[in-house]
């Protein structure tokens, strides 16, 4: 039976501190994980553009003596040139696992769905689950324990922070969402997040003043106010998001020791300021390294000793 990972929500607290505990090892002793994966092949296909997402799977698909094969838009036109179903059919006779990095979020479960070796989320325009794991292992990291600290995220309702909620709400650890009014998280995410919420004993607030959400905050986390796909908007929310910037203002709402974070990449002096994003609170390229060392731990879950015919 074939395990994928497609969204955070459907991971137990247990499945994702096992892969917070394997990134540990990871990190401390790289060489002895260096065949763990000898033989073994990854397809990267790739609609979007991408530099730690791709960069991540395909260095630690080598670190664990592994190989990856990057099937960018020119060579994959998921669902024009080939139907999902007959790429996700034809690849799992020659590949231990795939990754997509897709728009439609569909497109991820479709392949899924008729793929017979595992699928990992690489990105789709509805959630980002490596991204938001990699951010809560590198506030782990940081802070040993969520347990009554608070991240609050100021921007966009994104893909990022629909898997920041999954997270949080998973792993117990208090999220504010500050957003402007239209560009709110999804309702039906937010829900099955504050369901999760109930049981790991996280708080989860949604508003519209990202001052009130940084208030005493121990993390703040933004992401670019125009996703990829979307540039035509960029103009028009430019001006929706000008009272959001991550800068000193927001900051001194927040606990002194306050922790600054972004999935990058950066619109530097748009969604947060360059004295902010460089000073020595921020953790961001904490996070990015860290991408490479939790998306190898996912490697390793998914694909070590599995039987391709399983």
């Amino acid at each position: 039976m074939k395990k994928d990972l497609i969204s955070i929500k459907d991971l137990s607290i247990k499945e994702i501190e096992e892969i917070f505990l394997l990134t540990d090892k990871l990190k401390e002793n790289k060489q002895k994980y260096s065949q763990s994966l000898k033989g073994k092949t990854i397809a990267l296909i790739f609609q979007k553009p991408s530099n730690r997402t791709r960069v991540a799977f395909a260095v630690g698909m080598f670190q664990l003596g592994g190989l990856s094969i990057y099937l960018g838009p020119a060579e994959i036109s998921l669902g024009v040139r080939e139907a999902i179903k007959d790429v996700a059919m034809t690849l799992s006779r020659y590949v231990d696992g795939i990754v997509l990095r897709t728009y439609e979020h569909k497109n991820i479960l479709e392949l899924a769905k008729y793929s017979s070796v595992p699928v990992i989320n690489g990105l789709s325009d509805l959630l980002h689950p490596c991204q938001a794991l990699a951010d809560l292992y590198t506030l782990r990291e940081k802070w040993g324990s969520f347990r009554g600290r608070v991240l609050a995220y100021v921007g966009d309702g994104n893909n990022v922070t629909h898997s920041l909620l999954y997270g949080c709400a998973k792993a117990g650890l208090n999220l504010n969402i500050a957003t402007p009014g239209k560009c709110a998280p999804k309702k039906d995410i937010v829900g099955e997040a504050k369901g999760f919420a109930v049981v790991s004993g996280a708080k989860i607030n949604l508003g519209n003043d990202p001052l009130k959400a940084c208030k005493d905050a121990d993390a703040i986390y933004t992401d670019v106010w125009t996703s990829m796909g979307r540039e035509k908007e960029a103009r028009g929310r430019k001006k929706i998001f000008k009272d959001f910037q991550v800068n000193k203002k927001l900051l001194s709402y927040a606990k002194k020791d306050c922790l600054i974070m972004h999935c990058l990449p950066a619109h530097r002096q748009e969604e947060i300021a360059v004295e902010v994003m460089d000073s020595k609170n921020s953790i961001i390229f904490d996070q990015a390294e860290n991408r490479l060392h939790l998306q190898k731990a996912i490697l390793l879950k998914l694909l070590k000793g599995r039987n391709p015919k399983s």
